[in-house]
């Protein structure tokens, strides 16, 4: 019998490899875009460190979301497509079409591949920054009810680009959809094993933290969430029929400072104890540097503010169940060791 085939975008993203991993251990065939050759092998090393020995199951195709190139060829044949690469967050942008604009081009440009290749349903990786940017004096979890509000001051371009990409998709799904099912998956702040060194990965906080670089820490508090819990949860929203037409909250539910999970690291790794920081940076002080230093705009427009998430649909639609966020955190810093990726 033939393998069911799953195209899963952006291969070698941390989320994606977590993502062809799990369905290759399921028994599912994968075809993986890259936008160049280069990736393959950083894709295998990263899946042979995950515990794949046979690669007779997985292929890859060159297209890039910024292009029609090769999306029909990719989409050829799939069942399920699991879209999770997007375009990376520009720091130094001149306005912030340049980041929303490639978000949410690229997010129709798959949705039109995948409907004209009758592919059955469509697992889009949304985010955390869809549901609770721009809301005021809130004090109860978000939910999956819940949308950024786009007419609010102060939205980072990131937050807004993942907000309209997403309602880009379920506006395609409405009006030309044809049949084509859709459902999200908004992950808090993923942690989790790394699996190379070779990989840019995304949670440096962890890295500078377990080697001195950050003397102090902003009162950011934040949902996480461990890799391998966002990977089943893209699965279930993949498989499930209850989940066709839902967006799922990819969180613990648990709410921690940057404080919280610097001492759950100092706990957790002693040796690195003296590197991990023990003060704060006041409020004031990250809003006032933001406004000459492009990279912590993102931090200043989250300090200080609520960040309650609930999964209580993931778990009662999907029978979902995360590992703790200090699991997640405490699986980060471990793999960053065991590479060498820590200092």
């Amino acid at each position: 019998m033939r393998k069911q085939l799953v195209v899963v975008t952006g291969g070698s993203g941390f989320i994606a490899v977590h993502i062809i991993l799990e369905l290759l251990q399921q028994g599912y065939a994968v075809r993986t875009t890259i936008r160049s050759a280069k990736k393959e092998d950083v894709i295998k090393e990263m899946l042979y460190n995950g515990g794949i020995r046979d690669f007779s199951d997985l292929s890859f195709s060159q297209a890039d979301l910024t292009s029609d190139t090769n999306w029909e060829e990719t989409m050829q044949g799939a069942t399920y497509v699991i879209h999770v690469a997007s375009p990376t967050p520009k720091l130094n942008f001149k306005n912030e079409d340049e980041m929303i604009r490639p978000a949410v081009d690229g997010v129709l440009r798959v949705l039109k591949a995948s409907k004209d290749a009758e592919v059955k349903r469509v697992v889009l990786t949304s985010a955390y920054g869809a549901i609770f940017a721009g809301h005021k004096n809130r004090t109860t979890p978000y939910t999956e009810k819940d949308w950024s509000d786009l007419s609010a001051k102060n939205i980072h371009p990131y937050q807004k680009s993942k907000t309209m990409s997403e309602m880009a998709a379920w506006d395609f799904i409405k009006k030309e959809g044809d049949g084509l099912q859709l459902a999200t998956v908004n992950p808090v702040g993923v942690m989790g094993p790394v699996l190379s060194a070779k990989y840019s990965h995304s949670n440096v906080q962890i890295q500078e933290m377990l080697e001195g670089k950050i003397k102090a820490l902003p009162k950011v508090d934040s949902g996480y969430i461990d890799v391998r819990d966002v990977a089943s949860l893209h699965i279930l929203a993949m498989t499930s029929p209850k989940a066709n037409g839902e967006r799922f909250l990819a969180t613990t539910g648990e709410t921690l400072s940057m404080m919280d999970v610097a001492d759950i690291l100092r706990e957790a790794f002693p040796d690195y104890a003296s590197n991990i920081p023990t003060r704060t940076i006041p409020n004031a002080v990250v809003k006032a540097a933001a406004l000459t230093n492009p990279q912590l705009k993102m931090i200043a427009s989250i300090v200080g503010k609520y960040a309650g998430t609930s999964n209580k649909k993931a778990k009662e639609l999907l029978g979902w169940n995360p590992r703790s966020a200090k699991t997640a955190i405490i699986a980060t810093a471990q793999s960053m060791i065991d590479l060498g990726i820590v200092r």
